[in-house]
């Protein structure tokens, strides 16, 4: 999308261009005008005694024939060729409807994750923002899109959010070619789908009010107003029929409902809502006990050549699953190379079908990525030398380094990256077994948003460029730790990257020590 900037500042070049040559074509037409508009006003005041002078009549007849041809020919002239062309040749390069749909969806999801209300989004004064420099408003024709956008996906209720601020800054005068009707229009259909049908009707008199001849409008009220007076009539039979039978609530119905909302403990909410908590930094907090039991340390694995003069800082996340960062593991010059190396091949990404093994585009997977080996530049070898040096583990068998661009609202909803029981042929094709451990760099820092969090245990780890998280899929026995169940939260401000590292089983097995024979 970087790229598109330039485009667009490219684009705005050659407009002005365009806009200088027509001025200038404007400007000549002008002072013709102005100069005839003189001549002809002197001359018909007395046309015999001007054409009785021989050179007026010989420049009269020059001007209808030959100048005012060569006006029209500079009237007709084409300044657009420069700008059309260039607007042609950057068009390839243009987002598509499904581009400016997904970005719309972005800012819905981010809507939803991040609790932000339509107008803090509008005005585009979001908590991690105090350049002002970089807050855009969203006009009244961005609200109505995005209303839209959502009618389109039977999303009632983005739609009633956006078409209301869509309303409220018409209401605030701001001006628009959109009108309060077509606003009021879809949002009082919006608000009827929700089962709202009271406000339905209150929106759809306003409209009414402003366009007394609206059909579907005039439609609508009669439907509503009948859905309503059936829906009072349902209400008092209901109410009826309790108060007939008495119905009380009894005392260990009471003590139910007491015990119900004294179970706040995470572990009973959805997961959908501990995935949005932990993204807004809402997660649990470990007890000073376990707290405890975290360290930072300078790390050699086991005293590896390698590390022993320069060993690692290390530090723990999380202790069960156990989650651990390494601190400036990967150089601002490696990181720069791996973006380089990967951004021509960025696609979006994808996810392995549970049932075909086959690999495919979700959309609880919203990122760009790439692949990247030795082949294509030998750091990429030293980076995978370096996570089997610290890690142990075998580089040899595991996926190639995978590098992934998060844009706006980019995210990965929760997941597990082994194979669960009931995927047998998730990883077949490779032959190499099931993913052992997942190796995690962080190659940018992120404004706001983009934790990899762990819903299952509360666990939230933040981007931080130049380190990496490393933890194991599977314990020792080779049965999945369903507790690494993990997601990407969406990317609320900046731009998000990373690389990882999928380690398989194969090839990590216990070795004989040279020199032992089978009888020893």
């Amino acid at each position: 999308m970087t790229d598109l900037l330039y485009t667009e500042k490219d684009l705005v070049t050659s407009l002005k261009d365009y806009i200088r040559a027509e001025e200038n074509k404007l400007e000549r037409v002008k002072r013709w005008a102005d100069k005839m508009d003189s001549l002809t006003a002197t001359a018909t005041q007395d046309p015999e005694g001007f054409l009785g002078h021989p050179v007026n009549a010989f420049k009269l007849m020059k001007r209808l024939n030959t100048e005012w041809g060569d006006l029209e020919s500079l009237v007709l002239s084409d300044t657009t060729d420069g700008f059309i062309s260039n607007l042609t040749i950057q068009r390839q390069h243009f987002p598509t409807e499904e581009d400016q749909t997904g970005a719309a969806k972005a800012l819905l999801r981010l809507q939803d994750t991040y609790r932000l209300d339509a107008n803090t989004i509008s005005t585009g004064d979001l908590p991690v923002l105090t350049d002002t420099y970089f807050l855009i408003h969203m006009t009244v024709e961005d609200c109505f899109e995005l209303g839209k956008i959502a009618y389109s996906d039977v999303d009632y209720y983005h739609t009633e959010l956006w078409m209301a601020q869509a309303l409220k800054q018409l209401d605030e005068g701001e001006e628009s070619p959109l009108d309060k009707v077509l606003v009021l229009d879809y949002l009082s259909y919006a608000i009827y789908q929700q089962g709202e049908i009271e406000r339905a009707l209150e929106y759809t008199r306003k409209l009414l009010s402003l366009d007394p001849e609206h059909q579907r409008a005039k439609g609508n009220l009669k439907y509503f107003e009948f859905q309503l007076e059936k829906q009072r009539k349902v209400e008092e039979e209901k109410a009826q029929k309790q108060k007939e039978r008495g119905k009380r609530e009894t005392t260990e119905t009471k003590k139910e409902k007491k015990k119900s909302k004294a179970q706040t403990a995470f572990q009973l909410i959805p997961e959908r809502k501990k995935y949005e908590m932990l993204c807004r930094g809402e997660g649990i907090k470990m007890t000073p006990r376990r707290q405890s039991r975290l360290f930072c340390r300078y790390y050699d694995n086991n005293r590896n050549p390698k590390y022993l003069l320069a060993p690692v800082k290390q530090q723990d996340e999380w202790d069960r699953p156990y989650i651990v960062r390494y601190l400036d593991i990967i150089s601002d010059k490696e990181i720069e190379r791996v973006k380089q190396l990967a951004k021509p091949r960025l696609r979006r990404a994808t996810i392995s079908n549970p049932i075909t093994g086959v690999l495919e585009t979700a959309s609880y997977r919203i990122s760009k990525s790439a692949w990247l080996t030795g082949y294509d530049d030998p750091m990429i070898d030293m980076i995978n030398q370096r996570i089997e040096d610290l890690t142990g583990l075998e580089m040899d068998t595991a996926e190639e380094l995978q590098v992934a661009n998060y844009g706006v609202g980019g995210q990965y909803e929760p997941h597990f990256d082994f194979g669960r029981k009931d995927e047998p042929d998730a990883f077949k094709e490779l032959g190499t077994g099931n993913r052992i451990a997942t190796w995690l760099f962080y190659m940018s820092d992120v404004a706001a948003g983009g934790a990899t969090v762990f819903p299952d245990v509360g666990a939230a780890v933040w981007p931080k460029k130049g380190t990496a998280v490393f933890w194991y899929n599977l314990f020792a026995s080779g049965e999945g730790d369903y507790s690494t169940r993990h997601a990407a939260c969406p990317v609320l401000v900046g731009n998000k990257w990373v690389s990882n590292k999928w380690i398989h089983e194969r090839g990590q097995e216990w070795r004989r020590p040279c020199g032992l024979s089978e009888s020893e």
